[in-house]
């Protein structure tokens, strides 16, 4: 667990001459201990240590930590200690961070993300004991993908991100470490797909010529994609996998036509659809614009709001379980738990961003095995 835990960041400290250190950089100096540590306590349980540091052997700078009273007894006159943080050109004085004694080689200190009293040196020294301990890391990769894409075995990899020497070092080691984990993201992906498909869909009998002449019937001929996207969702609702398929598309260029062709293949094959939007005003919508295409065909469009209340909700929950109702539209009103179908396949859901994940699933649990089918003119990664 120690080996996998690898800095979120690194801090990179100019370890030059001090010379050549310009204002406000991040750097990194060994040096020998000139003046006795001074603390001065202010406020609730803060002070501010400082010293005087001779780097070089010639230059003379002053080191400011704050909250480090507990260095004060530890730094002897002559001691050698090495001290990172910002440095202050015009005062000759570097507000550090971190003190390590003796001198210390590398200019990439590993910072993590650590909780509770766990301190960032104390994890350091505990991660360095982690490799001490370990002879060999078991390999997640196998060879011949390793050996193909030039990644690092775990141990070189994992002691890189943890005590790189150079930032060339690092790269390498992060290049291997994101490959792991973008495979094993892929493969995760990979497994949850087949899970959902394989033999987990009903495959419905198309009636071809009935769906090729209700397509010949529509008041316009299909767009290139028009007819591209309808064969492909005509051939997941003939399948035996559950489809799952987004339908992207701008304002106006013809998504709901091709909803109209899904569901009246799947109400020709002795199912129902149910097509759930965001808004009252769009659930009217879509009914009048259905209503025309499947009502002269025998196939019943029902609508069902917020604002469809008493006998004729009733009415219409009791049309809907019996079956006399093939296509129902509405709006968040759909996932009611009074709301049941005689025998609902095909679920489509317009404007999807518009929903949350629960909504959504819950239209979908009303059906065994079903199809979905979202649609939407503003794409949401």
């Amino acid at each position: 667990d120690v080996l996998e835990h690898v800095p979120f960041r690194y801090d990179d400290f100019v370890t030059g001459s001090l010379t050549e250190a310009i204002h406000e950089d991040k750097v990194k100096f060994t040096g020998q201990v000139q003046s006795e540590p001074l603390v001065r306590y202010y406020g609730k349980g803060k002070n501010r240590l400082t010293f005087r540091l001779l780097v070089e052997e010639r230059y003379s700078v002053t080191v400011t930590m704050f909250n480090r009273a507990f260095y004060k007894d530890q730094l002897q006159l002559g001691a050698e200690v090495t001290v990172s943080g910002k440095w202050d050109l015009h005062r000759m004085t570097i507000s550090a961070t971190e003190l390590q004694f003796g001198a210390i080689e590398g200019e990439l200190t590993p910072v993590y993300s650590l909780r509770g009293d766990m301190r960032m040196k104390t994890f350091r020294r505990v991660v360095d004991l982690a490799f001490k301990e370990t002879e060999a890391l078991a390999e997640r990769i196998p060879d011949s993908i390793r050996k193909t894409y030039r990644l690092q075995d775990r141990m070189t990899m994992l002691k890189s991100l943890h005590f790189p020497t150079n930032r060339q070092e690092l790269t390498a080691a992060r290049r291997s470490y994101v490959y792991e984990e973008c495979l094993y993201f892929q493969l995760k992906l990979q497994a949850l797909r087949l899970g959902r498909r394989k033999g987990q869909g009903i495959a419905l009998p198309l009636h071809e010529t009935d769906i090729a002449n209700f397509i010949k019937s529509l008041p316009f001929p299909l767009t290139g994609a028009q007819q591209r996207v309808t064969k492909e969702i005509l051939d997941d609702i003939g399948r035996g996998e559950r489809m799952n398929r987004l339908l992207q598309g701008d304002v106006g260029s013809g998504k709901t036509v091709i909803a109209a062709i899904a569901l009246f293949a799947t109400v020709r094959a002795g199912r129902q659809g149910a097509l759930m939007v965001p808004t009252e005003i769009l659930a009217e919508q879509h009914a009048a614009s259905l209503a025309p295409l499947l009502e002269p065909l025998g196939i019943r469009v029902g609508l069902l709001t917020s604002s469809v209340k008493g006998k004729a909700r009733a009415h219409l929950l009791e049309a809907l379980v019996t079956g006399e109702i093939d296509v129902l539209v509405g709006t968040h009103a759909l996932i009611q738990d009074t709301v049941q179908f005689k025998a609902l396949h095909l679920v489509i859901t317009d404007e999807q961003h518009r929903f949350g994940v629960e909504q959504r699933k819950r239209l979908r649990a009303k059906a065994e095995q079903a199809d979905v089918l979202y649609m939407t003119a503003t794409p949401i990664p």
